[in-house]
């Protein structure tokens, strides 16, 4: 069977970087164009020295006749860009956005949240939001593959099992995520000269962070009871990685057993979602360089309430490792293959 064809928009970036670093692994594709804005005629080694061995194409620019030779584009490029090239796609083209460009099912919603008007809203209903390990194969079905973005990935896959269950109540929920400074960008740098990156921590964001209508939409899909949750992100002095802590209160007759049985039961089968022992302290370094997301359900003080943590790679789970998992859905190859 011939290597699909792929196509990498913003392949410079923290998340462009690393998708590359995971595709060159994967025995069923065909790196056939990097593309960039600022980067064009560079090698993509200039970016990450380990690939400098690598037999990859020169970073070019974008134009819509690249699309006849491509079977899946990747975009992990700026707010809006995405959909500029979603006008374009070929009967024959996957799209798997790694931005927020289709994650939010309204046009209204994505100027609400990112103050941009969405330039493809015919296009949102052939997207999906795609956490791979909750739509599962429902991806085949659509053509624009709306990846989540880091911090609701970390929050959603412990949360979305529990809500289905009713297991928890929904009206005081209160997430802390601690997230390394790649989270931010390349600009990250410029954007905090003065405020000691490296050794200090920051909140960001706090009450209107972007990721909030992430996490709002996919709560509302999976109950029609009122719900509210406080969502505070923070940068941390690495580089790499998220830590979410939530706070959450039991129904009447749960206790934390229920919690942590039912995120067994749920993810059995799961290749990358870890449930570990009850009350297991977690930390970022037991998932860095890797597409798992590690989960350990806490007690409290307080027997009505549980405390769960969740750690991901933010450049990988949170990024582009999910990108992969989901085109390896679609197409049907192993879910481990450039992954492992």
């Amino acid at each position: 069977m011939p290597k699909l064809n792929v196509l990498v928009a913003g392949s410079t970036g923290y998340i462009g970087v690393q998708l590359i670093k995971l595709l060159v692994k994967h025995n069923k594709i065909n790196i056939k164009y990097l593309c960039g804005n600022t980067s064009i005629g560079k090698d993509i080694s200039y970016y990450d020295k380990s690939l400098k061995y690598k037999k990859l194409p020169k970073i070019i620019k974008f134009n819509k006749k690249l699309l006849n030779n491509i079977d899946i584009i990747f975009t992990a490029l700026p707010n809006g860009q995405s959909q500029e090239i979603s006008k374009n796609l070929l009967h024959k083209n996957t799209l798997i956005d790694l931005a927020a460009d289709f994650r939010l099912k309204k046009a209204s919603d994505y100027f609400k949240w990112y103050k941009l008007k969405h330039k493809a809203p015919h296009l949102i209903k052939k997207s999906i939001y795609a956490l791979p390990e909750i739509t599962g194969k429902d991806i085949k079905k659509f053509q624009i593959i709306g990846c989540p973005g880091c911090y609701p990935t970390s929050i959603l896959l412990p949360l979305i099992p529990l809500i289905k269950k009713k297991l928890i109540k929904l009206n005081n929920i209160v997430i802390d995520s601690k997230s390394g400074y790649s989270g931010a960008g390349r600009g990250v740098h410029k954007k905090y000269k003065d405020k000691n990156l490296y050794e200090s921590l920051s909140a960001y964001g706090v009450s209107f962070h972007r990721h909030n209508s992430e996490i709002e939409q996919t709560i509302r899909k999976y109950t029609k009871n009122k719900f509210n949750f406080t969502f505070t992100p923070h940068l941390s002095p690495m580089f790499r990685g998220i830590l979410s802590t939530i706070y959450i209160d039991l129904n009447k007759g749960k206790t934390v057993n229920s919690l942590y049985n039912e995120l067994i039961r749920f993810y059995k089968n799961s290749t990358f979602v870890k449930v570990i022992k009850m009350n297991s302290l977690i930390s970022t370094n037991d998932v860095i360089n890797t597409n798992n997301c590690l989960i350990s359900v806490c007690k409290s003080k307080y027997k009505n309430k549980a405390i769960i943590l969740s750690s991901i790679d933010n450049l990988i789970k949170g990024g582009a490792g999910q990108g992969v998992q989901n085109m390896n859905i679609i197409k049907n190859f192993n879910i481990k293959e450039g992954l492992k």
